[in-house]
């Protein structure tokens, strides 16, 4: 196939690579670098977010990406708390930490410790838990004859402390009211 593998590398594989093919009409020549790169984990260019928002009753993920060669083991702690793999925690390869049904209780402050042969490094954040979004008054199915207009309300509840923004679509496509203000209109009731 004129592939070269190279399994368990070593800093003495570094260097410069040709791959030569030739039959009867010549020969061509192919030249590739191999680095190797080995650094323990930090968290200089990719620090943990430091407020973290989570729905009460939702899910979130906090990602924990350091720089790191070879590859980090994770683990987390919340407070002075080993975190382990549960039914509502979990610890992913990529060293993201799941959260689901979030409750009160999950509030507080999380840190991600990454370790290789390298080194250790760790970041920390702090989880804050929001209200749920929830539609008070979804669309109805509404029957109306061609040429007449339709109205459809939609009304929500959301935690005080965040933004809320309504998005309509269309059979999976979102109407965008600037290019079509001709044919929809937002009502926006305070």
């Amino acid at each position: 196939k004129g592939e070269l593998r190279i399994q368990s590398l070593t800093f003495d594989d570094a260097g410069m690579y040709q791959c030569i093919a030739e039959n009867t009409h010549g020969i061509i020549y192919a030249n590739a670098e191999l680095k190797i790169v080995a650094s323990p984990p930090t968290f200089e260019l990719n620090p943990m977010k430091k407020k973290i928002l989570a729905a009460k009753g939702g899910r979130v993920i906090i990602e924990c990406k350091p720089k790191a060669a070879p590859k980090p083991k994770f683990s987390w702690s919340k407070g002075t708390e080993l975190l382990v793999n549960g039914s509502r925690i979990r610890i992913w390869g990529d060293g993201s930490l799941e959260i689901i049904n979030v409750t009160k209780l999950d509030e507080g402050r999380y840190t991600c410790f990454a370790e290789n042969n390298r080194g250790k490094a760790n970041s920390t954040g702090v989880l804050e838990m929001t209200e749920a979004t929830r539609i008070t008054l979804a669309p109805l199915n509404v029957d109306v004859t061609v040429g007449e207009n339709a109205t459809m309300q939609c009304i929500a509840s959301h935690d005080p402390t965040l933004d809320l923004t309504f998005i309509w679509s269309l059979n999976g496509f979102v109407i965008d009211f600037e290019k079509e203000h001709e044919h929809y209109e937002r009502n926006v009731m305070v």
